[in-house]
């Protein structure tokens, strides 16, 4: 019951929402060239998805955003685990990762650019860049949390460095690893986003910095709205993956 309640909020919050951009709109407050009425807006957005390019510029901007996830993701939990497990390396690598952590991935691009050029290669190496913390540092703390009794049974059982991290480490964590995917694919879709923007590659980012020099102010909010849908999408799904792999955490709630 209350999750239906919960829904019912959110798409009357939603509701609300267009309400008053179209009340915006329709009473003049704001010109149509800066912005449209929620009607063009989805009409727009129709009209590009079902004739235009805009459904293959999404399908590339998912593909940098996928690749990007799935290298920060895979590079997160392995570097993780092998810090979490090993006090000595959180003491030695803890106050490299604490100056690289706060640093924006968008700063590091002009360096790419410089360094490497603008190839997809440098600004897929960018986005795994920024999205990779929200993986690791979740990582570290679920393997450095494991109950201390768990490793001296380990111990007794004469249970390999691997196979620890496997059946005792990698459940303790997979919670926290999955909480900081999520958080890790918001992460590379706004970096990607803004890496298009940047480096002017086809995309989602690329369309709406150029609709926006150009005042087509409807290609500008229909794709900030399909950003949304896929925010939203990215972000139900990983919801259900995190059901499948930690059922107890759900039956628990």
């Amino acid at each position: 019951m209350n999750n239906w309640l919960l829904r019912a909020g959110s798409i009357l919050l939603t509701s609300v929402v267009l309400l008053l951009w179209q009340l915006v709109t329709a009473t003049g407050l704001v010109r149509p060239i800066f912005m449209p009425t929620p009607a063009a807006t989805f009409v727009d957005l129709w009209r590009g998805l079902t004739q235009g390019d805009l459904l293959a510029l999404t399908m590339s901007t998912m593909q940098r955003m996928i690749f990007g996830w799935l290298l920060a993701s895979l590079g997160g939990v392995l570097l993780g685990a092998l810090i979490g497990l090993s006090s000595r390396a959180r003491y030695w690598l803890s106050p490299t990762l604490e100056l690289l952590r706060p640093l924006p991935a968008s700063t590091l691009l002009p360096v790419g650019i410089a360094l490497f050029g603008l190839h997809p290669q440098m600004l897929l190496g960018i986005i795994a860049f920024g999205a990779i913390w929200p993986v690791l540092l979740p990582t570290i703390h679920g393997f450095s949390s494991i109950e201390p009794r768990l490793r001296e049974v380990a111990k007794t059982l004469r249970i390999g460095p691997l196979a620890f991290a496997l059946k005792f480490g990698l459940p303790n964590a997979l919670p926290d690893i999955i909480a900081g995917m999520r958080l890790s694919l918001t992460a590379c879709l706004i970096i990607t986003v803004v890496g298009e923007m940047i480096t002017a590659q086809q995309g989602l980012g690329s369309t709406i910095i150029m609709a926006a020099r150009s005042f087509r102010s409807t290609d500008l909010y229909a794709g900030i709205v399909l950003l949304g849908v896929v925010g939203a999408a990215n972000n139900a799904l990983l919801g259900l993956l995190e059901i499948g792999l930690t059922p107890w955490r759900t039956a628990r709630t």
